[in-house]
């Protein structure tokens, strides 16, 4: 069994992550308290261990540990108001007092400096109890204080004490129409800086745009976080369907990596599920869902969450995974007719880079749904808007007494900038590569060539 250990961080990380726990208990047949409700050989247990520890008398304990600076959220998660608040492991929520204050310094140099050995010893335990663990997930947001500076303290750690485990994010961009945060740009260019180098894998999702498919698919003209919640919850159950349940292709974190992801700091996903019209209540009787037309509403920009049109840029990778019963020549077919009619926005140097998935197991009250996770180089609009932000700011040192009151320097600063910018030219860079272009060869491969040839 793969073993996953989820780490959900911040007040933001820890709504969505316990909106995803709900789901997936769903999902596996279990009940609010965690007690198996299905039927003893059903195909919902056959990999529940990689997200579930087994407790006696057929519960099921979710491999999560919520961290938080402040007592509030978690006292909401284990209140009377939350359906999961039985569920979780007493002992894995581990929390401090005072809170961040919006500062990305405070959550990762000071308060959540000191409370990170605790949270490592919560990961350790978990791990240790894992056959074959193989790797880690963290929900967090990058606009706040907790979840961006002390989420990204803590993937620093584990990547120190696991580095040779995977490591992948669902990261919730700051977005314009959405903003409550002034200094969120400081804090999201800090938190890029870091995910940059320590994460394998980053979902990025966005409120704007889920707020858009809210009031456009969901007919919520006024969405609350909780509906936002629902619907990243609804994509991380997509994306995680093929390491729950067997399929015709299966996937783990670390085959997801190794086909999305063809230069290591160009690990920023961009994520769509579809139908999303299936979660308007009354809606699912009327649904007949085909593989043509979800792949077509797969690959349609209103169905992304993040706002980033990805028309704008080329896909370097793409891999659609489909749940329900499809047939699996249907849907390479219908793949392979989007790829050669949209041919522009692929790029040609990386031949059939959509993988497929299939799995048979439907999401519950659906018969089929789809989830894409593309690696676009149009993603550089949202990086470029976060740099504009940050530089608007930090040209006149707005607010950084904050950030150097608790002992950064300004020059971390600069260094996080220039990082993102780098990224955002190595977006375009490989957005405007063509199959075409002559390659140079470096002089060391041309002398390895040449000595072997003459050994020939």
């Amino acid at each position: 069994m793969r073993e996953i250990v989820h780490l959900s961080v911040g007040q933001c990380g820890n709504q969505v992550g316990t909106d995803f726990w709900q789901t997936i208990s769903r999902e596996h047949g279990l009940d609010d308290n965690g007690k198996y409700q299905g039927s003893p050989s059903s195909i919902q247990q056959d990999r529940i261990g990689v997200y579930f520890n087994e407790a006696p008398g057929q519960k099921y304990v979710p491999r999560a540990i919520l961290v938080d600076l402040e007592p509030g959220t978690m006292d909401a998660i284990r209140g009377g108001g939350s359906r999961m608040r039985h569920a979780f492991r007493p002992d894995n929520f581990v929390f401090g007092q005072s809170g961040a204050g919006n500062n990305w310094a405070t959550g990762h140099y000071t308060e959540g400096a000191e409370l990170v050995d605790d949270v490592l010893d919560v990961v350790r335990r978990e791990a240790e109890g894992c056959d074959c663990l193989q790797g880690f997930q963290v929900t967090h947001s990058l606009g706040g204080g907790t979840g961006a500076g002390m989420g990204t303290l803590l993937l620093s750690k584990i990547r120190e004490e696991f580095p040779d485990r995977i490591a992948a994010t669902y990261s919730v961009i700051p977005s314009p129409g959405t903003s409550d945060t002034i200094v969120e740009a400081y804090n999201t260019t800090l938190s890029m800086h870091q995910l940059i180098e320590n994460a394998d894998e980053t979902f990025c999702i966005d409120n704007q745009a889920l707020s858009d498919i809210c009031a456009r698919e969901l007919k919520i003209p006024h969405a609350s976080f909780k509906d936002l919640n629902r619907l990243v919850a609804t994509v991380m159950s997509g994306i995680s369907t093929s390491l729950r349940f067997p399929g015709q292709l299966n996937s783990d974190l670390r085959k997801l990596a190794v086909n999305m992801v063809p230069f290591p700091r160009l690990h920023f996903f961009m994520v769509g599920h579809t139908p999303l019209s299936s979660l308007v209540p009354g809606s699912r009787a009327f649904l007949s869902p085909t593989a043509q037309g979800l792949t077509q509403q797969m690959f349609d920009p209103r169905n992304m969450m993040a706002t980033s049109d990805f028309r704008n840029g080329r896909f370097l990778a793409c891999s659609a995974i489909f749940r329900g019963n499809i047939s699996m020549k249907e849907v390479e077919d219908q793949v392979y007719n989007v790829q050669s009619r949209n041919s522009a926005y692929f790029v040609d140097w990386i031949p059939n880079n959509i993988q497929t998935v299939m799995c048979s197991v439907a999401p519950p009250d659906q018969p089929v749904s789809g989830t894409l996770i593309a690696n676009s180089t149009s993603l550089q609009d949202i990086l470029k808007r976060i740099s504009d932000q940050f530089m608007m700011m930090f040209r006149r040192k707005a607010f950084l007494h904050w950030y150097t009151n608790e002992g950064m320097d300004e020059m971390e600063f600069t260094e996080a900038v220039s990082n993102l910018n780098d990224l955002i030219s190595e977006y375009q860079q490989y957005q405007d590569a063509s199959i075409e272009d002559e390659l140079e060869v470096p002089d060391n491969d041309v002398e390895n060539n040449a000595t072997f040839e003459e050994t020939e």
